[in-house]
């Protein structure tokens, strides 16, 4: 049963036009949907871009499972130090506290989708950058 806040909510429509880059930890990351950009509750959203031979550093989440889907091109995505190709059209779902980065060892560019979920207690909890 809908909680009486959750029937409240007013659905929420965002392009990639209108988030920001995030180029801190390599590719092009965006963030689409999240409690910042459209009060959600239970997860965010977005999208990456990563060049060939660029990467989006190691890093792990406490709290979250990530889930990737891989639109476009090919990545090498590095597990807890384990090498699995990812083709376009592949998904990927990366348990909690999993070390990963993904690396594009193609010669195209990748385009990915992301969420993540549950969200942690704070925004600054979710993710650890481990280089």
């Amino acid at each position: 049963m809908a909680t009486e806040e959750a029937r409240d909510q007013t659905p929420q429509i965002r392009s990639i036009d209108d988030a920001p880059a995030d180029t801190r930890r390599g590719g092009d990351v965006r963030t689409l949907l999240s409690p910042k950009t459209v009060g959600s509750t239970s997860g965010f959203m977005g999208v990456a871009t990563i060049a060939p031979g660029d990467r989006i550093s190691e890093h792990y989440h406490p709290y979250s499972e990530e889930f990737v889907y891989v639109v476009s091109g090919q990545l090498d995505a590095q597990l807890d130090g384990a090498s699995n190709e990812l083709k376009a059209r592949h998904g990927l779902m990366i348990p909690i506290n999993v070390k990963h980065r993904l690396v594009n060892d193609g010669d195209e560019e990748a385009f990915i989708v992301f969420h993540l979920g549950p969200l942690a207690p704070r925004p600054d909890a979710g993710h650890v950058d481990t280089e």
